[in-house]
C-alpha cells in the first residue's frame, strides 16, 4: 500500500512539474510601424483628392498606379483641405464630408513610414464651414468661423467613423487650432474683433496650458513646418516653437513697410518643408525661409497659385495668363512654360500641390491634372486623367 501511495505522488508531482513546463501561447510581437488594414510601402504612396464642382463626384487618384476610386458625391463642393490623409470636403450647405484617400506617411524624426488601404467615405464631421483642418496620429481638428474647434478622434477616423474628443471654444473670429507637438496651438482674439490677435497653448482636450507671450496683430495665415507653426501677423509672422516641453514664440518682421494689400494672409508650402509662400498684393508673393527667418519679396506679375518647393528648389507661380513661373531663392525667374488657357485661372479654383519631386496643378475647366518635374525646367511629366472636372485637388500620403 505505502507503495502504491509513493508512486502515486511521484506520478502526480511528475505530471504537475510537465504540466508547469509546457510551453504558454506565444503572441507574435507587433512589427515596428505596423496599423492594421494597412500595407506599409518603402516609398511615398501619394494620391490625390479630385472633386468636381458642378457634380460634387469625389475621386481619389493613386499617383503611382493612375488608377482612380469613385469616393462619392458632396453637393456643391465648395472647398476642399487636407491633412495629409483625409480630406475634408466643404457641401454648398456648409456641412463636411470626410474622405479617406488611404494614403499617409507617419513621420518618426529619424525615419518616415509610408502606408496605402482602401479609399472610403468617413461620413460627415460636425459643424459647418470649416477654415482649416490640421492632424497629428492622435487628434485632428477642425477649425470655424464661429472661434470654436472641434478635436476628433484620429484613431476613430483611421478606422472610418467620426468620434468628438473635445472643442476649444474662443470668442468668435476666423481663429485656427493646429496639433503640435502633443499640444493644441490655437489662436485667440478679443471680443467683438474679427481677426486673432494672439495664439494660445492647449492640450489635447481642449483645456489651456500656455499663453505665447508674442503678439500678432490681425493674425491670418499659417503654416506646419519642421521648424516650427508659422502665424501670419500685420507686422510679420510669429514662429511658434516647442523645445523640452516649453513653447515659444518669436517674430519675423517684414524687411519693410507694407500695405494691408501686401500682406501674408495664406501660407502654402511643401509638406515637411520650412520655405513657405504667400501672395503679396495681386501681382507679387512672398517667400518666408523659416530656418533663417528672412523674407524675400517676388515681383511676379498676375498671381492665380503659388507654392514653395523650400530646401534650395524653386517657388512656384501660376500665373493668371495661365503660365507656370519658377523663381530660384533670390526672386530670379528660372523658367515659364503655358500650362493652362487664362480663362481656367479665371473660372475656376486652380491649384498647385508640392511634394518633394513633382508639382500637381489641377485645370478646373477639364477633366486633366498636371504633373510637372520642377527640377527639369517644369517638365510636364504626365498628365492625369480624373473621370471629371478638376475643380479642386489636394494631395495626400506627403
Amino acid at each position: 500500500m505505502r507503495l502504491k501511495a509513493v508512486t502515486a505522488v511521484v506520478a502526480a508531482l511528475t505530471l504537475a512539474a510537465c504540466g508547469s513546463e509546457q510551453p504558454k501561447e506565444v503572441t507574435a510581437e507587433v512589427p515596428h510601424g505596423y496599423v492594421e488594414g494597412a500595407e506599409e510601402a518603402a516609398e511615398a504612396q501619394s494620391r490625390l483628392i479630385v472633386a468636381e464642382t458642378d457634380t460634387g463626384a469625389v475621386r481619389v487618384v493613386d499617383l503611382i498606379t493612375e488608377e482612380v476610386h469613385e469616393a462619392g458625391r458632396v453637393d456643391g463642393v465648395r472647398a476642399v483641405t487636407g491633412d495629409g490623409r483625409f480630406g475634408y470636403l466643404t457641401a454648398r450647405d456648409g456641412s463636411i464630408r470626410v474622405i479617406d484617400s488611404g494614403s499617409w506617411m507617419v513621420d518618426h524624426g529619424d525615419h518616415v513610414h509610408y502606408y496605402r488601404a482602401k479609399v472610403r467615405d468617413v461620413g460627415v464631421a460636425p459643424g459647418k464651414e470649416p477654415l482649416a483642418a490640421y492632424s497629428d496620429p492622435v487628434v485632428a481638428a477642425l477649425s470655424y468661423s464661429d472661434g470654436t474647434a472641434t478635436l476628433l478622434d484620429r484613431a476613430a477616423l483611421d478606422k472610418g467613423s467620426v468620434a468628438e474628443l473635445g472643442k476649444i471654444t474662443r470668442e468668435p473670429h476666423a481663429g485656427v487650432a493646429i496639433p503640435y507637438r502633443e499640444h493644441i496651438i490655437a489662436t485667440v482674439a478679443d471680443a467683438g474683433k474679427p481677426l486673432a490677435r494672439g495664439v494660445r497653448v492647449h492640450d489635447r482636450q481642449g483645456k489651456a496650458v500656455a499663453e505665447i507671450d508674442q503678439p500678432c496683430p490681425e493674425l491670418q495665415g499659417q503654416a506646419v513646418t519642421r521648424r516650427g507653426v508659422v502665424f501670419g501677423c500685420a507686422d510679420g509672422a510669429l514662429l511658434v516653437t516647442e523645445k523640452d516641453g516649453a513653447f515659444a514664440g518669436v517674430k519675423i518682421p517684414y524687411p519693410r513697410s507694407v500695405t494691408a494689400q501686401e500682406r501674408a494672409t495664406a501660407f502654402f508650402h511643401r509638406p515637411g518643408g520650412s520655405t513657405v509662400a504667400a501672395r503679396a498684393g495681386e501681382s507679387a508673393v512672398w517667400s518666408l525661409d523659416v530656418g533663417r527667418r528672412s523674407w524675400q519679396y517676388v515681383e511676379t506679375g498676375p498671381v492665380a497659385a503659388v507654392n514653395a518647393v523650400g530646401e534650395g528648389g524653386p517657388l512656384l507661380v501660376l500665373a493668371r495668363d495661365g503660365k507656370l513661373r519658377s523663381f530660384d531663392g533670390a526672386g530670379k525667374e528660372q523658367t515659364a512654360i503655358p500650362l493652362l488657357a487664362p480663362e481656367a485661372t479665371a473660372a475656376g479654383v486652380p491649384s498647385i500641390q508640392v511634394d518633394s519631386t513633382r508639382a500637381y496643378v489641377n485645370n478646373p475647366l477639364s477633366a486633366e491634372v498636371y504633373e510637372i518635374d520642377y527640377n527639369d525646367n517644369l517638365r510636364r511629366a504626365r498628365t492625369l486623367k480624373v473621370g471629371g472636372k478638376a475643380g479642386h485637388i489636394v494631395e495626400t500620403g506627403r
